[in-house]
C-alpha cells in the first residue's frame, strides 16, 4: 500500500495553493480586467489534476512502470526544450526574449518543470548502474566516473541558463546532482571539488548575463549596509554601491512579512499584493503568506512542508533497490532547494532566482511536475520496508 501520510500532506498544501491563489491575485484580476476566481479556477484544476496524477501513478507497480514514466519525462522534455527556440510564436510564449512555455488548449506548460523530475530520475537510474562506493579511488579517477554525468548536465544546463534565460533552475538542479552524487557513493573530498567547480561555473553564467549582473547590484544594494558594517570604513566604501538600485520587490516583500507579524492581517487583508508586489500569487507567495497569515501561518505551512519531506526521505531509506533509493532521495532534495531558495531570496538573504514554491506558487506545470514526482515516489513506498 502506498504512504497515505504523504499523499494527505501534498494534497493538504495543494489545497493551501488553491486558497493562497485566490486571495493573493485580487489586484493582477483587477488590473487585467480578469474574472476574480480566474487564477484560482485554473489553480484548482490543476490540483485537482495534480492529486488523481498522484493517486493514479500510486497505484503503479514500480518495477514495470517507474522506469516507462522516468525516462518518458527525460525523453520527451528534453526534446522540447531543445525544439522551443525553433517553434513558432502561436505555440510559445516568450517572457524577455526566452521561450519557456508551450501553449496548449489555453494554457502554457514549461518542459523544463517535468524535466527536472525526469533529470533525477535518469541519474538515479545511471548512478544505481555505474556508480558504488569510491573504495578509495582517487579524485582524479572519480572525476574520470562522473565525466559523462557531467557532459549531460552541462549540455542541459546550456539549454536552461542560455537558451531560457533560466539560472535559478541550474541552481536547484545543480545543487540536486551534487548531493545525489555524494549520496550514491563520491567521497567527500570529490564532493568539494566539484562544489568548488559549480560556483565557478555559477559565477561564469552570472557574469555573462548584463541582467544577472544588475539583479546581483540590486540585491547588494539591500543587503550592503548589514554586511559592510564590519568592515572599516575605507574597505566599505569600495564595496558599497549607489542606493537607487535598490531592489523594490524584496523591498516591499520584506514590509510584507514585517506587515504579518505574528497572526498576520487576515485573509485577503493582505495590502502589499495591491500593487506593490508584483504577481505575488507566483514567485512570492510566501511574503503573501506571512502577511496575511503571520508568523504562525508560515510555521504550520513550513511544518506541513517538513513533514512532507520527512516522509519521502524515510520511503528512500527504507526501501532497497538503489535506483529507486536514489530517486526517492532526489525528489525530497529538488523540493528541499526549491522551497529555500525561494524563501532565502524572497527575505532577501539571496538574489531572486524566480523560483517557485513546490505546491504553493500558482502555477500548473510546477504543481503538476512536483506531483508526478510525489507520485512516481508513493509508487516505490509500496516497496519500502516496514519498521
Amino acid at each position: 500500500m502506498a504512504d497515505r501520510k504523504l499523499f494527505a500532506l501534498v494534497a493538504v498544501l495543494i489545497g493551501i495553493s488553491i486558497v493562497l491563489t485566490y486571495s493573493l491575485s485580487a489586484y493582477i484580476t483587477i488590473l487585467f480586467d480578469l474574472h476574480q476566481f480566474h487564477f484560482a479556477v485554473r489553480q484548482a484544476l490543476f490540483g485537482i489534476l495534480s492529486i488523481f496524477v498522484m493517486w493514479l501513478l500510486a497505484q503503479g507497480d514500480p518495477e514495470k512502470h517507474l522506469s516507462m514514466v522516468g525516462f518518458s519525462l527525460f525523453i520527451g522534455s528534453t526534446i522540447l526544450m531543445i525544439a522551443m527556440p525553433f517553434l513558432p510564436e502561436s505555440l510559445v510564449s516568450a517572457v524577455g526574449g526566452a521561450k519557456r512555455w508551450i501553449k496548449f488548449f489555453g494554457f502554457s506548460i514549461a518542459p523544463v518543470e517535468f524535466f527536472k523530475i525526469g533529470f533525477v530520475y535518469f541519474l538515479a537510474w545511471s548512478f544505481s548502474r555505474k556508480l558504488g562506493h569510491h573504495g578509495g579511488m582517487g579524485v582524479k579517477e572519480e572525476y574520470i566516473r562522473f565525466a559523462p554525468y557531467g557532459i549531460v548536465f552541462v549540455g542541459a544546463m546550456f539549454v536552461i541558463a542560455f537558451v531560457q534565460n533560466d539560472l535559478g533552475q541550474v541552481v536547484v538542479l545543480g545543487l540536486t546532482l551534487l548531493f545525489m552524487l555524494m549520496f550514491a557513493g563520491s567521497s567527500f573530498h570529490f564532493f568539494l571539488t566539484l562544489l568548488s567547480g559549480a560556483v565557478l561555473f555559477f559565477l561564469f553564467f552570472i557574469f555573462t548575463a548584463e541582467h544577472r549582473i544588475l539583479r546581483i547590484k540590486s540585491w547588494w544594494a539591500l543587503a550592503q549596509n548589514t554586511v559592510l558594517e564590519i568592515f572599516p570604513e575605507a574597505v566599505a566604501s569600495q564595496l558599497r554601491v549607489p542606493t537607487e538600485v535598490e531592489p523594490y520587490q524584496i523591498g516591499h516583500s520584506l514590509n510584507a512579512i514585517h506587515n504579518g507579524g505574528l497572526f498576520g492581517a487576515g485573509l485577503s487583508n493582505g495590502t502589499f499584493k495591491l500593487g506593490f508586489l508584483s504577481e505575488v500569487h507566483t514567485d512570492f507567495v510566501l511574503a503573501g503568506l506571512a502577511e496575511e497569515f503571520g508568523f504562525f501561518g508560515v510555521f504550520a505551512v513550513v511544518a506541513l512542508f517538513m513533514m512532507m519531506l520527512q516522509r519521502i526521505f524515510k520511503i528512500a531509506n527504507r526501501v532497497q533497490d538503489t535506483k529507486n533509493y536514489l530517486f526517492s532521495l532526489g525528489v525530497g532534495l529538488l523540493l528541499a532547494f526549491a522551497f529555500l531558495v525561494n524563501a532565502y531570496g524572497i527575505s532577501g538573504i539571496t538574489p531572486i532566482k524566480g523560483i517557485s514554491v513546490p505546491f504553493l506558487s500558482y502555477g500548473g506545470s510546477t504543481i503538476l511536475a512536483a506531483s508526478i514526482g510525489i507520485g512516481m515516489v508513493l509508487m516505490i513506498s509500496k516497496n519500502a520496508q516496514r519498521s
